[in-house]
């Protein structure tokens, strides 16, 4: 980089430029489409790389959050060639060389400007799940097969890609009757606490939606943490909804004295 802050041009392991096409989503509310953009590019780089050379070479007002680079804020979450993606996690050189690279901002959110979306809605959900609330008399001493359960649930970084390829939420907008995967994950942390003393199953199969979920697991694909949010969180949750709701037996065993 040169002393008065003028970058110098970015180049391969050959020492020749190279320069990859960019559709970027400009726009708003009212009115929006893809915008060309070229790139100069060098080995190594990621989209958001791309993107932010963008913004500092050709359009200065182009809207974009991000902010630790290293895939542990969730802020930079976007649609990558139509697939939700960490744009700080996505190297370009594992995208088809030669062809186009789209970014739009997530679907299932509606759009402040450019790539930034309002996700507002999700702490709206947050706070509608009681927090962990300990039995009075526990004994703190846990199991490891829990604790590991626990922490799995936990490495969320709420990047909201889980939401946004959800069919439920992004195709069919069903916010006022589904929480979304991150969120069944919250409250599977929750539920499958051993010290946790609320019942949760009433909101889990209320307002929370879970039966709405047809476990296509697209949700766990996109997830970056690697968590097992269908088969570890949403699966056991239905399984305890059944079991509560539709066990004989278990209504049987559980039924409270009059």
């Amino acid at each position: 980089m040169s002393t008065d802050g003028a970058q110098t041009p970015i180049a391969d392991q050959t020492g020749e430029a190279t320069t990859r096409t960019l559709h970027i989503w400009r726009g708003d509310l009212t009115d929006g489409g893809l915008v060309e953009f070229e790139v100069e590019t060098a080995p190594g780089m990621v989209v958001l790389d791309a993107v932010l050379e963008v913004q500092r070479s050709q359009a200065p007002d182009l809207a974009v959050r991000w902010n630790c680079k290293a895939a542990k804020c969730g802020s930079c979450s976007a649609e990558v060639n139509g697939r939700p993606s960490l744009m700080c996690k996505t190297r370009l050189d594992h995208l088809p060389e030669g062809e186009p690279i789209t970014v739009e901002p997530l679907h299932a959110f509606p759009v402040i400007r450019d790539l930034v979306t309002d996700v507002s809605w999700n702490y709206e959900v947050n706070k509608k799940i009681a927090p962990f609330t300990p039995k009075p008399d526990a004994d703190w001493l846990i199991g490891q097969e829990d604790a590991d359960r626990m922490s799995e649930f936990r490495k969320c970084i709420e990047c909201f890609m889980c939401q946004d390829v959800c069919h439920i939420l992004r195709n069919h907008r069903m916010h006022d009757r589904y929480f979304g995967p991150r969120f069944l994950i919250r409250l599977a942390s929750l539920e499958m606490h051993p010290l946790d003393d609320l019942d949760r199953i009433d909101q889990i199969s209320g307002e929370a939606g879970i039966a709405l979920c047809n476990i296509t697991k697209c949700c766990t694909e996109v997830c970056p943490e690697g968590i097992h949010i269908t088969d570890n969180a949403i699966i056991p949750l239905k399984e305890r909804v059944v079991d509560r709701r539709f066990d004989p037996l278990f209504r049987l065993l559980h039924r409270r004295p009059r």
